[in-house]
């Protein structure tokens, strides 16, 4: 068996043209150097009994060894104030927050303060190992701490608070449950002396979430992260009442004061990484690891659903000891693409030997044509990036308890999963939560993913590349661009085309997706779906870091977690998340047929309707007989029906000038539709009994002259390949491409 997690990687940015520039990140703790190739893949699946592992060597000057060594990632996300004499010359000050902790206990947690593990001096509000809220101050000596007599409640607003005084000695801690509900009470204020020494620490930010560990990368720069929100923090000079505290903190704007050092709202500047201060200090910050924004603060009254319709209750910011945005490791190798390199899905390959066993690692990325290029291939490719992205890491085999029942197998985990499990620092996927329960909403590319690469998981990048095999087996020249350049570029990134295929499982896209593929088969352009599960989730990319993506899931759909009440819409930029289809923009409406249901056990086949045998759409069916059941093989579960299935629904958007073409109906008792099918639960829901549990082969032709074809099944490529391409799957295919790449408009 090859070694595939002794060597992990990322690279930066995912999608290049010939003549830009991708950097690659490397790390080993179990090798000191590794071979290194590019390789164009063509086929990234392992698997013997399908078209084989295919790629292709593309010599660079990165060819040959290169040393590499371990580099860390740390997690946990925060904000950080950069020290000022303000801050410094603190003597006798107070401070307060609304905070809603959602994992106190297990470990320490600072919620603000101006401390450094390195001398273990300075000040903080935090959370000790039991849950207790403390404040501690220490000026040299050991510390000093003001500490609850209760454990904090988790998941519930309380205001918080303390004060440190050097001219008295004394540190104090309190709070005031905003929550009374069923004797929740959790009122509390303490006071210690014995504070003695009047030097701070210098050079040492304000934090929130964290405090300073006192060191710089690429050692640890922050610890003792916090989870849960905080709300409207407050600072000021002078030993304050807890009902002072309140009131400054009760107010969006507070007064300015000069006894105000610090007012912080954080309902500001939502989709980037700053925050405010509105005191006249101006101490703003910038969070890093990427805490999750656009969430409910403690005013929130329910009466809105999302950060832009009142945002003064949106003033929280959700921060996670687990979260990552970027694992910042040094640059291993830096390439600039040759300007003869074909576009395709690409990958740096590192290679060595481990305790006699061969390893081979791939770090992907994407080569898009030149814009400048006039001599483009008519076929573009689409490499749901974004999908890619929300599946990057996910744990869901070890984490979710339901997934044996889901894939109605036994467990087997590959080695890349062991190393996940291993390796929680890696980050999550979309379908993962943090370690506190709360949804993972956020995805980087800027850290190593195992489940997107060659020789990984089968689902996604492994399935696309079924259908790059097929491209070239069949001899069809295409150009690749990726989600992220269709969403930042828009119907101009598909306009040099005239057809666009989007691949097995492009669940995950954005407005600017839609829009960019609604234009283009609106002007005639003819669209191949050969997926399942299309086009899902409402999902968007952050508008200026390339490779980062959010998305929030509602209350429908087939989902791992729900959002919280109230935070339903995107922090990037406001818009709900969700399903498109809650949205209004079902995915029948743009490609005729719609997330269906889920057949994890056993693939099925296409049955022909009397539509097919129209002279209309018999380019579609030619070398394939009037009976000839369509798919009933495949690489995956035995069909070209399966996996996640689609379905036709005029009620949904579908065309009505769509013609089903075929059906998949016989997906058995392990076809299970998807939750937003069923307004009411009854017997007989599973595809033995249920209409629902179906996949439909569409054809639709558009008012311009274009046309879409969408086989709304997962499996469909990876039937492509089966008895060496002579199949009526692979022909079904090729009839409608060859047809589709005719200029001859439809009708």
């Amino acid at each position: 068996m090859i070694d595939t997690v002794s060597v992990l990687g990322y690279a930066q940015p995912t999608c290049v043209a010939p003549g830009e520039r991708v950097r690659f990140y490397l790390s080993s703790e179990h090798l000191n150097s590794v071979d290194l190739d590019i390789v164009r893949v063509r086929s990234a699946d392992p698997d013997a009994n399908g078209p084989g592992y295919k790629v292709t060597p593309m010599p660079s000057r990165l060819d040959g060894p290169v040393r590499v060594a371990w580099q860390p990632v740390y997690n946990g996300s925060c904000g950080i104030v950069d020290d000022t004499p303000v801050l410094a010359q603190l003597q006798d000050f107070s401070f307060g927050c609304y905070l809603f902790p959602t994992l106190p206990g297990g470990a320490c947690q600072t919620i603000l303060g101006r401390w450094t593990n390195a001398t273990r001096t300075g000040w903080r509000l935090y959370l000790d190992e039991d849950g207790h809220l403390c404040t501690a101050a220490a000026l040299g000596a050991g510390p000093v701490v003001a500490r609850s007599p209760q454990p904090l409640v988790t998941r519930e607003w309380i205001f918080v608070g303390g004060s440190v005084s050097l001219s008295t000695g004394t540190v104090s801690v309190f709070g005031l449950s905003l929550e009374h509900d069923g004797g929740r009470s959790r009122d509390f204020s303490e006071t210690v002396s014995g504070l003695s020494g009047i030097d701070w620490p210098a050079n040492v930010p304000f934090i929130f979430a964290a405090h300073s560990s006192g060191v710089v990368r690429p050692a640890k720069p922050t610890d003792d992260h916090y989870n849960g929100k905080i709300d409207r923090p407050r600072l000021v000079s002078g030993v304050r009442s807890r009902a002072d505290m309140q009131r400054l903190s009760e107010a969006i704007s507070p007064v300015q004061a000069p006894e105000i050092v610090g007012a912080w709202d954080f309902s500001q500047k939502i989709p980037t990484d700053d925050f405010v201060d509105l005191s006249a200090s101006r101490l703003d910050g910038r969070l890093v690891q990427l805490p999750t924004r656009g969430v409910t603060g403690a005013n929130w009254t329910g009466c809105c659903h999302g950060w832009p319709q009142a945002a003064s209750e949106y003033g929280a910011i959700h921060f996670h000891a687990d979260d990552l945005e970027n694992a910042e490791w040094n640059v291993s190798q830096e390439l600039e693409i040759p300007a003869d390199w074909p576009s395709g899905f690409y990958a740096l390959r590192a290679t060595g030997e481990r305790d006699g066993r061969p390893v081979e690692s791939n770090i992907p990325f994407f080569v898009r044509p030149h814009q400048s290029r006039t001599d483009l291939a008519p076929v573009v490719v689409i490499a749901p990036t974004a999908t890619y992205l929300a599946y990057a890491n996910n744990r869901a085999k070890v984490d979710q308890s339901h997934f044996e029942v889901m894939a109605d197998s036994l467990l087997v985990l590959t080695q890349d999963e062991i190393c996940l499990s291993e390796h929680r620092e890696f980050g999550h996927s979309t379908y993962d939560t943090h370690a506190d329960g709360s949804g993972v909403c956020y995805s980087s590319a800027a850290r190593p993913i195992l489940n997107g690469r060659p020789r990984s998981n089968s689902f996604n990048y492994v399935n696309d590349t079924h259908l790059l095999d097929w491209l070239e087996e069949v001899g069809i020249v295409y150009e690749v661009i990726t989600d992220e350049v269709l969403h930042r570029e828009g119907a101009r990134a598909l306009r040099p085309y005239r057809v666009a295929i989007t691949m097995t499982h492009p669940e995950y896209t954005s407005r600017e997706m839609n829009d960019a593929l609604a234009s283009f088969q609106n002007g005639g352009g003819r669209h191949m779906y050969l997926g399942g599960n299309g086009f899902y989730w409402t999902t968007t990319f952050h508008p200026t870091k390339p490779g980062l993506i959010e998305i929030r899931r509602g209350i429908a759909g087939t989902r791992s977690w729900e959002a919280e009440a109230g935070e339903i819409n995107l922090s990037f930029t406001g818009e709900p998340s969700g399903l498109w289809r809650s949205n209004g923009r079902a995915p029948q409406r743009l490609v005729g047929v719609g997330f269906s249901a889920q057949v994890f056990d056993v693939s099925t086949f296409y049955r022909r309707l009397p539509a097919s045998y129209g002279s209309n759409v018999s380019f579609a069916f030619e070398g394939i007989g009037d009976d000839e059941l369509i798919g009933n093989f495949g690489w995956r579960l035995g069909g070209a029906a399966g996996l996640e299935i689609d379905r036709a629904d005029p009620m949904l958007g579908t065309s009505p000038d769509a013609i089903v073409l075929a059906t998949a109906d016989r997906t058995g008792p392990g076809g299970v539709p998807t939750p937003e099918e069923l307004p009411a639960m009854h017997r007989g829901i599973t595809g033995e009994e249920s209409s629902l549990c179906r996949a439909d082969l569409v054809f639709t032709p558009t008012s311009a002259g274009g046309a879409v074809f969408s086989t709304g099944s997962i499996a469909w490529c990876c039937a492509l390949s089966v008895n060496n391409y002579d199949n009526n799957v692979s022909r079904m295919t090729l009839n409608v491409l060859k047809r589709f790449l005719d200029p001859r408009p439809f009708s």
